[in-house]
């Protein structure tokens, strides 16, 4: 395999901001110190904030007039290499650079840039993200925090004005925030005209609450302890008319409201989509975390022995066994289809933010990515850290083997940003407009045919029949079944397949539901599972169907697309053998060519073991990226060391007999002379 070419394939678009971002990442100063207690981590991490705002990568994504590159997709690729240098520092700077301040460009306008970017960009103000509530987490529509207009003081009042009002969970809260980008329900004149974004100073230079602020901290948590999350309430805090960020609603001295976005539901969703990059950064470095999690126990996998199960007198390497590699090697290919997605998603991203393809439309489109790809990541992330750590078993528990501290860190992330659960149901509310809008200009005689031919297709695969595309003739053979499964094209059929039918099947539901009233909340209420694990599917057609196009770029003859490809089939498949039952239940499948699936895998996956450490290696992390002992060659001094040392005795004959050896040999003399 061409591992360079793969290399770059994996760096994917900002190439070189992920390159600039590792060679950060090799600093020791960056790295976490896992003996820190929490008091000090988050002050090393405050340190690490200030350090990496003096190399400059943060300042990607800012207006070049102060300072920065206004290079987004650079800026989220840099941005996500840092998980590897301590998951702690790189959340922190995505609260300081990726929450605060993107809050204030994006919701802001050029009087706020100029005035309060400079001391967000470089630390000289630490900020928090006010938006979560203990009351209300994913539902931000409903927070309770006020900001109501006194026109006599042109003054916002910010108010918490119960418990379930607090923010909560925010990093640099606790004790690092100068300031934060506080979200409350904006008031004036009586009228509520919703959830707006206001700035408001926190603590005076000897991190004092100011009057009117306080709060809690949030204490230890399961990961990310470098970060100081807490709590803030806010009683009465006046602010200038001048700290509403203004881009999408704003007040005048006399209190008259004014907005470019006459819907308040419209508004409000446009103010909220211009913080995605939230989403799609996690989404990148859940990848990350599936890259290094792989490249640590493939590694270790590839020296480590255990059971001398062929009498060589030397033992087998873990990754010779069967078992072993199933569980790592589809999850390599689940890392390149994350890979390969997010650098398409971070493209559609870039287009958007930079302007360059910035329309309603576009905008929709990567919000539902979003929502798509960032749980699909993360939980595969999950997973994967997971298997690793139990693949390298005793030694993958171990703090200096990094793996089950990454999971710690990792694990909230498919909970902020959007809580995974949530951001599914949202894709899967899209699905059902899309499959409603078919219907939309269609005629009432139009749109029964469509639903007759939906059910009667459901009727048809139902018992059985439905073959989507396979002739008749390759059931006779089993061989001729295992090409129709390797095909692309059926490959996404069956795929596509796992989200159009549940898709229809709900929105026929819920249409029959509407013509009887106060059905309609309980049907869908019952469908919601359905529909948030059709979603998810959704997410994997996305993740196959780019690693399907990322294939294109290699050599249709060579090596390398030849284990590419296999690698591609096999994320697919065993995302088909994951849902067999669906298949075989939908008719989407029969019996043999679902047994086939399994054992196609089995192939596909003994193909793929000799090319393990190579696909790892692609990633291209360091040692100093790593820092994982079993991952740097001291596995296998260790082996080597051991059989040198049996060798040596067996040379000068001072190797102890083997009783198990001794009696074996009595036994089979004694066998051979009953004959």
């Amino acid at each position: 395999m061409d591992i360079e070419k793969v290399h770059r394939a994996i760096l994917g678009t900002w190439a070189e901001e992920r390159q600039r971002s590792r060679k950060i990442v090799e600093d020791p100063a960056m790295w976490r110190d896992d003996i820190l207690a929490m008091p000090e981590h988050r002050e090393r991490t405050l340190e690490q904030l200030k350090l990496l705002a003096e190399k400059g990568t943060p300042r990607l994504s800012f207006p070049k007039h102060l300072g920065g590159g206004e290079n987004p997709g650079g800026n989220i690729a840099a941005f996500e290499e840092l998980f590897l240098a301590d998951p702690s520092l790189q959340i922190k700077s995505g609260v300081q650079f990726g929450l605060f301040g993107a809050a204030i460009m994006h919701l802001g306008t050029e009087p706020h840039h100029d005035r309060l970017l400079p001391g967000v960009m470089s630390v000289d103000i630490p900020g928090a993200f006010a938006m979560t509530e203990t009351g209300h987490g994913s539902d931000v529509s409903s927070i309770g925090t006020t900001a109501t207009y006194d026109a006599e003081t042109e003054e916002f009042v910010i108010h918490t004005p119960f418990r379930g009002a607090w923010k909560d969970y925010l990093g640099n809260a606790a004790l690092h925030g100068r300031a934060a980008v506080v979200f409350a329900q904006l008031i004036t004149k009586g009228m509520n005209h919703g959830v707006h974004a206001f700035y408001v100073d926190l603590r005076d230079e000897h991190g004092e609450f100011l009057p009117g602020v306080g709060g809690e901290d949030d204490g230890v948590k399961g990961g990310l302890n470098g970060i100081d999350n807490g709590r803030l309430h806010f009683t009465n805090v006046r602010i200038p008319r001048e700290n509403l960020l203004n881009r999408y609603g704003d007040v005048a001295p006399d209190g008259t409201y004014s907005s470019p976005i006459e819907s308040p539901g419209r508004r409000f969703f446009v103010m909220l989509g211009t913080l995605v990059q939230g989403r799609v950064s996690l989404d990148g470095s859940a990848a990350v975390a599936q890259q290094a999690a792989l490249a640590i126990a493939i590694t270790y996998g590839n020296q480590r022995r255990q059971f001398d199960n062929t009498g060589s007198g030397r033992e087998t390497m873990l990754l010779d066994y069967g078992r072993h590699q199933r569980r790592l090697i589809p999850r390599i290919a689940t890392a390149y289809a994350s890979t390969f997605a997010h650098d398409e998603f971070l493209r559609e991203f870039d287009a958007v933010f930079s302007g360059e393809g910035d329309t309603p439309e576009r905008r929709a489109d990567l919000e539902t990515l979003a929502a798509a790809l960032k749980p699909t990541s993360t939980w595969q992330g999950m997973d994967t850290l997971q298997t690793a750590r139990e693949a390298c078993g005793g030694a993958g528990y171990l703090a200096e083997n990094r793996l089950t501290l990454l999971r710690h860190d990792l694990d909230v992330y498919t909970t902020f940003e959007g809580d995974n659960t949530v951001l599914l149901q949202l894709v899967g509310k899209r699905l059902l407009d899309d499959y409603a809008a078919k219907f939309k200009d269609a005629d009432a005689r139009e749109s029964a045919r469509l639903v007759v031919a939906q059910a009667a297709s459901r009727a048809f695969r139902d018992i059985g029949l439905a073959r989507l595309g396979g002739a008749a003739y390759d059931f006779g053979s089993s061989a001729r079944s295992v090409g129709w499964i390797r095909r692309p094209e059926n490959q996404r059929a069956l795929l596509a397949a796992r989200v159009e039918e549940p898709i229809s099947e709900i929105a026929m539901a819920l249409n029959r539901a509407s013509k009887q009233p106060g059905r309609a909340a309980a049907v869908f209420n019952a469908l919601q599972d359905k529909l948030i694990t059709t979603a998810g599917a959704y997410g994997e057609l996305i993740q196959w169907e780019a690693f399907t196009r990322k294939l294109e770029e290699f050599e249709p003859e060579s090596e390398t697309h030849r284990i590419l490809t296999w690698l591609r089939d096999l994320f697919g498949l065993s995302l088909i053998e994951r849902d067999l039952s669906w298949y075989l239940m939908s008719g989407r499948l029969t019996n043999k060519r679902a047994r086939l699936v399994s054992s196609y895998i089995a192939r596909l996956v003994g193909r793929l073991r000799p090319h393990a450490q190579s696909l790892v290696d692609a990633f291209g992390y360091t040692d100093a990226h790593l820092r994982a002992k079993i991952a740097s060659g001291a596995e296998r001094e260790r082996q080597e060391e051991a059989a040198a040392y049996y060798e040596r005795l067996r040379a000068s004959g001072d190797l102890p007999e083997d009783e198990r050896a001794v009696y074996r040999a009595k036994r089979k003399q004694a066998k051979q002379s009953k004959r």
